[in-house]
C-alpha cells in the first residue's frame, strides 16, 4: 500500500506531511519504507500529548477541552497545523484510542482522521473495535495511507 501512496504523490507533484497521536511515527515510517520516499514526503509530527499538539500543530486548547483529544475537531485542526506548518500539499492527521482502555463515548479502537489540502480540510472517524493496540495502530496506518492515496488520485 504505501508504494501506492508514494507513486499516487510522485504522479501528482505532491509532498506528505503526517501529524500522529496514536501511531506514534507509523504512518511516517510506512511512507519512508519506500525507496524513493523522499521525493514525497517533506515531514511527519508526533504529538501525542495535548500539549505537543497545541504547541506543534497550533490546535488550541479551547478545542482539546471543548472536545476531547480524540475527536474529529481536533483530527482537522491537526491535519491543517501540519499542512501550514510544512511544504506539503497534503496533510494526514490521527488521533484515537488504540488502547487498552476507552470509555463508554470513546471505546478502544475509536480513531479519528484528519486530511487537508488546498482544497480544504476533512475528517471522518472509523470505530475498529477492540482489537488489541498492535492491530488498532496497524488499521489506523492503513486508513490513513489510502486517504492520502484517494486525495492524490484526485
Amino acid at each position: 500500500m504505501s508504494v501506492n501512496v508514494v507513486n499516487a504523490l510522485r504522479a501528482r507533484g505532491w509532498m506528505l506531511a503526517t501529524a500522529e497521536s496514536c501511531t506514534g511515527g507509523l504512518i511516517a515510517g510506512a511512507v519512508t519504507d519506500v525507496a524513493g520516499s523522499s521525493a514525497v514526503f517533506d515531514r511527519g509530527f508526533v504529538t501525542y500529548s495535548n500539549a505537543a499538539k497545541t504547541e506543534t500543530l497550533g490546535v488550541p486548547t479551547e478545542l482539546i477541552e471543548a472536545h476531547g483529544a480524540v475527536s474529529e475537531e481536533v483530527a482537522r485542526a491537526m491535519a491543517e497545523g501540519a499542512l501550514t506548518r510544512s511544504d506539503a500539499q497534503v496533510a494526514v492527521s490521527v488521533t484515537g484510542i488504540a488502547g487498552p482502555g476507552g470509555s463508554e463515548h470513546k471505546p478502544e479502537g475509536l480513531v479519528c482522521f484528519g486530511l487537508a489540502t488546498a482544497a480544504g480540510v476533512r475528517s471522518e472517524t472509523v470505530a475498529f473495535g477492540a482489537l488489541g493496540r498492535a492491530e488498532v495502530r496497524r488499521k489506523t496506518v492503513q486508513h490513513a495511507l489510502s486517504l492520502v492515496e484517494l486525495a492524490a488520485q484526485g
